[in-house]
């Protein structure tokens, strides 16, 4: 369905009936991701509520440059979506980028919170702290910063490089097919600009507040080629509420995709310790 929200219109997938699952998707792809997830989550008793966030997929792309696109405004969008689906509280699911829209989402309303599941990009500053190997893996988000080179660059002969960065993903040619349209992959490259500047990346002397006092759960995959398991593992170190780490085996970046099941049952169990 579409909600027109004060700034922004999104297309927002929700169903079932129940305790609510905010799902958020990051980088670069639509509510979709979280497919696999629904048709458990439903099954099991849950309402699911998974939008596509503001400059992704075919919710709208607001002019104004990177700062449209800042985590804060992603937070301000949610908090509206949920007032208008008369949502309380609920569970908080983030993968990628939704990960850290959903710590941002945590940290102002964590009263509403009844648990953070944290999908593969853990605290930023225990990414940031997580050393060398991190730092190589983490290079494009310093291309993403350079606006037109880096949009030259991953759309190049057919989008050769985005389709080498997304290797692994099961939906790969479906996520690129909403990046031809103008200005789409540069709505969905703001969020890096606006939200990781090199100073947020690689500033060691700027604090970073700690995840607040909930329930968090935090999942790693094996196969993850941007994100080493220190990032997730050390976020534990950030957490003021209680915390659980998770390895998914056999599985890429994209694991709710990879491995469907496994993380269905990771997110139920986490919900029922913490209904």
């Amino acid at each position: 369905m579409r909600v027109q929200l004060s700034e922004v219109s999104l297309e927002v997938e929700a169903s079932g009936e129940g305790p609510v699952v905010l799902l958020l998707h990051g980088f670069p792809d639509d509510h979709t991701l979280w497919r696999h997830q629904v048709r458990a989550l439903n099954a099991a008793g849950f309402r699911t509520v998974a939008p596509t966030l503001r400059g992704f997929g075919a919710s709208d792309r607001p002019e104004g440059g990177p700062e449209a696109y800042h985590p804060a405004k992603h937070v301000g969008d949610l908090l509206e979506l949920l007032a208008r689906l008369d949502v309380d509280r609920f569970h908080l699911v983030g993968h990628d980028w939704g990960s850290g829209i959903a710590q941002g989402l945590a940290s102002v309303v964590p009263d509403r919170v009844r648990s953070l599941s944290l999908l593969s990009v853990g605290h930023i500053g225990a990414v940031r702290d997580a050393g060398w190997e991190q730092k190589q893996l983490s290079w494009y988000m310093l291309l993403f910063q350079f606006a037109g080179l880096a949009e030259d660059w991953l759309a190049r002969d057919d989008f050769a490089q985005l389709r080498e960065m997304l290797a692994e993903h099961p939906d790969a040619e479906s996520v690129i097919e909403p990046l031809r349209a103008p200005g789409a992959l540069t709505a969905a490259l703001n969020i890096y600009r606006a939200g990781l500047p090199p100073e947020v990346q690689f500033g060691t002397d700027l604090p970073v507040p700690s995840l607040p006092a909930v329930p968090v759960l935090g999942v790693w995959s094996t196969g993850d080629r941007f994100l080493t398991e220190r990032s997730m593992e050390r976020t534990g170190e950030r957490a003021r509420g209680p915390w659980r780490y998770e390895r998914v085996e056999g599985a890429g970046h994209w694991l709710q995709l990879d491995r469907p099941e496994a993380v269905d049952d990771l997110l139920l169990s986490f919900f029922k310790e913490h209904a």
